[in-house]
């Protein structure tokens, strides 16, 4: 069974939140999916490159005006 974990980075600034979220991808168990909130805009660009750059699975689930939602596949 895949669980979840969830990671709010709403409002919190680069580069912080890649290594919030590098941290967080670390405790992964194989099974365990994360779930991250960030704020549009730069925060979004330079998140989305690292994960793709590091070569993680993930897919927008959320959007709004000010900030998205993605969910983290652990690849482990």
């Amino acid at each position: 069974m895949t669980s979840l974990k969830h990671l709010d980075l709403k409002s919190v600034p680069c580069p912080l939140n890649v290594v919030k979220i590098k941290l967080a991808l670390e405790k992964l168990s194989k099974n365990e999916q994360l779930i991250v909130e960030l704020d549009k805009g730069e925060p979004e660009e330079m998140v989305l490159k690292n994960l793709k750059d590091i070569g993680c699975f993930f897919k927008q689930i959320q959007e709004n005006e000010n900030f998205i939602k993605i969910k983290i596949m652990n690849e482990k």
